[in-house]
């Protein structure tokens, strides 16, 4: 797969966060996937090959802590050249909530990760007030996701209960080599001034006000002065906005600065008891590395605690916000050696089957999912060399030249179709809509270019039959060069023999053939709907529900009173009759559909501005018409273009 992460931290930045996409990009790179990392950088900032640096502002008191800035038209200039099969977006920054927007735009299947919680931040920060506002922005962003990641079931839950939607768990892993009990350093335990069998407390993490340092740096205080006559030490490992002032508060604490790979790995395994005192963590990967290193934990029972520590047999918990709690546990260990060494070994255990392959594994499963299934369009991703071998392909009604012209989706369709003749059944650009002042967009280009590409390197003919929308050919029939024929219609010869009348049908439309300005009113009238339809989706995509057409509601009963006017398929089946045709392949109505009118088989080929469809012929003369969404579905599990599926696809049939 072709994977894009967007993200305000990543390696070299020392946090949760980064290190855990740092893995993450690893195992997915190390599987034969190209990711791209678009990362927040400030100006001038260094980025390794396969990064791209965004534009971002720090944080004026935390200068280490970087804020993306809004990018769509960045995101949207390279995903237009080098379309990701899906997003990551792990922070929702100004820039992740630009990159979300400017992929939906594009349809890109997009995967959010939630990796921290925000909101609680507010009232470490003093802005409690905000905090509700803080939920919202975040449960709107993730909800115009396809999935949100997040790594424990106890998370999932929570998120479930504020009213986020689409929500997967995937844990964490730890690196069980790197961090290793096997590297406790009695040297550095001296340079801490620890030179008997102390028990070394320590901290490791950001030093920041949401990780709660001040309680369990005050607890441990406390624990001092209850017991001077016990050994003890509190070692603090991390750098961050606090650094100064917990130094002046806590002047017994070691701090050590911020450490990284084997320096850090050292460090954890010169400790003895791991603190864990945040209250606020989506996970905690020090929890994890802690045990990975035989340390004891004291820890509130949530995030990565509640999900691996189980209380007196691996670590020691206490109830979230319990300051007594937690503090009767650092009292235990410091009374009790061999608890801190029993419980070191049981999280060494613990933690030893908590590799990263199987969470690269499950990490892979979810984008795959995400990128396979349906997203914002209801179009599937399939492998980029799936291709469906048929004998011709019949489309109708593409208008190019509107904003609703699906053309990307058109062109993504014939890409993955390898036949030997293209037949447009009318309608395929709008000359109606141009001549009101419509734009030609460069979707509309590339598709042009793919049908060229295919007549030049496929040897595929094409033929242009024309419609009401593009009656402007009619000057110019019939016109044959090289491999494109334009004509009025077409009897199609089936390989089992049948013989097939094409016509786009609009000369059995009573108002298109006599009342042209009222036709061309009512064109007017459908792109009107088509506007309120795109703002009542957006409307519903920000409600987290799924697409509907009201346009289509509302033209379909038009269509069906024209269609009863004009006895629109009664008279197709009589031209069929007349011109000894087993059946007729129309356009027109924007409806697809395989039926029998009579004795005569009536196929439609639909749109490509609402229902996105097709008619394919196979190589033995069956007829089967395909809705895009469900042919990419089939494609991307391999079902597709087996007499079984042509005979039970969701796109055949009257529909």
């Amino acid at each position: 797969m072709r994977i894009d992460v967007v993200t305000d931290t990543y390696e070299p930045d020392v946090n949760g966060v980064a290190l855990t996409l740092g893995r993450l990009v690893g195992g997915l790179r190390m599987r034969g996937h190209l990711v791209h990392v678009m990362r927040a950088s400030e100006r001038g900032g260094s980025f390794n090959p396969g990064e791209t640096a965004m534009p971002s502002l720090a944080l004026p008191m935390y200068r280490e802590v970087k804020i993306g800035l809004p990018s769509a038209d960045r995101f949207r200039a390279r995903w237009m050249k080098k379309r990701p099969d899906v997003v990551y977006v792990a922070t929702e920054s100004p820039m992740g909530a630009s990159a979300v927007k400017a992929a939906r735009a594009l349809e890109v299947p997009v995967v959010m990760g939630f990796h921290t919680n925000f909101h609680q931040y507010m009232k470490d920060y003093r802005f409690s007030r905000m905090e509700a506002a803080a939920v919202n922005y975040l449960r709107k962003l993730h909800n115009r996701a396809a999935m949100t990641v997040v790594p424990t079931e106890e998370m999932r839950r929570t998120l479930e209960d504020l009213e986020f939607e689409r929500l997967s768990v995937m844990g964490r892993g730890v690196d069980a080599v790197l961090f290793d009990p096997a590297k406790r350093d009695v040297a550095l335990r001296q340079s801490w001034g620890v030179w008997r069998d102390e028990v070394v407390f320590g901290i490791v993490g950001r030093l920041a006000r949401e990780k709660n340092l001040v309680t369990a740096l005050g607890l441990y205080t406390r624990l001092q002065r209850e017991f001077p006559d016990c050994g003890m030490k509190m070692v603090v490992v991390g750098d961050g906005p606090m650094m100064n002032s917990l130094r002046s508060e806590f002047p017994d604490a070691v701090f050590c600065g911020m450490r990284r790979g084997e320096d850090l790995a050292r460090h954890y395994a010169a400790m003895d008891v791991l603190l864990f005192a945040s209250e606020t963590e989506t996970f905690g990967n020090v929890l994890l590395e802690g045990m990975a290193s035989g340390l004891a934990t004291v820890s509130y029972r949530y995030a990565a605690s509640a999900d691996v520590v189980l209380d007196g047999i691996n670590g020691l918990q206490a109830e979230k916000g319990d300051e007594e709690g937690f503090y009767s546990a650092m009292r235990r260990l410091l009374e009790d050696g061999e608890m801190i060494g029993r419980l070191g070994k049981q999280a060494r255990r613990t933690v030893n089957a908590r590799a990263w392959d199987s969470i690269h594994d499950r990490f892979e499963e979810l984008l795959a999912s995400v990128a396979r299934e349906e997203n914002g369009t209801g179009c599937a991703r399939p492998p980029r060399d799936a291709v469906l071998e048929c004998r011709t392909v019949f489309l109708s009604d593409l208008h190019l030249g509107t904003k609703d012209c699906k053309a990307d989706e058109c062109r993504r369709f014939l890409k993955h179709v390898r036949a030997g003749k293209i037949v447009l059944v009318g309608d395929v650009v709008d000359a109606w809509a141009l001549s009101r002042g419509g734009r030609w967009r460069r979707r509309h280009t590339r598709f042009v270019r793919t049908l060229l590409k295919k007549m030049e390197q496929e040897d595929v003919e094409v033929l242009y039959l024309r419609g009401n929308h593009d009656d402007i050919l009619e000057k110019f029939l019939p016109f044959h060069m090289g491999g494109l024929k334009i004509a009025r219609e077409y009897v199609h010869q089936a390989a089992d023999g049948r013989r097939y009348l094409c016509v786009h049908g609009d000369g059995f439309d009573a108002i298109s053939t006599n009342h042209r300005w009222l036709a061309m009113l009512g064109s007017l009238g459908y792109d009107v709907l088509l506007m309120l339809n795109r703002f009542y989706n957006r409307y519903r995509a920000w409600r987290g529900r799924e697409y509907y057409s009201v346009s289509r509601a509302i033209k379909s009963r038009v269509k069906s009173a024209v269609n009863f006017i004009g006895k629109y398929e009664e008279q197709l089946q009589s031209l069929a009759v007349k011109r000894q045709c087993d059946g007729i392949i129309a356009g027109h109505v924007h409806h697809p559909a395989d039926t029998m009118v009579g004795k005569v088989r009536y196929l439609n080929c639909g749109d490509w501005v609402e229902t996105m469809s097709a008619v394919l012929e196979y190589g033995d003369g069956r007829m089967e018409t395909v809705l895009y969404k469900d042919f990419m579905k089939r494609l991307a599990y391999g079902r597709c273009g087996t007499m079984e599926d042509a005979e039970t696809s969701p796109g055949t049939g009257d529909s």
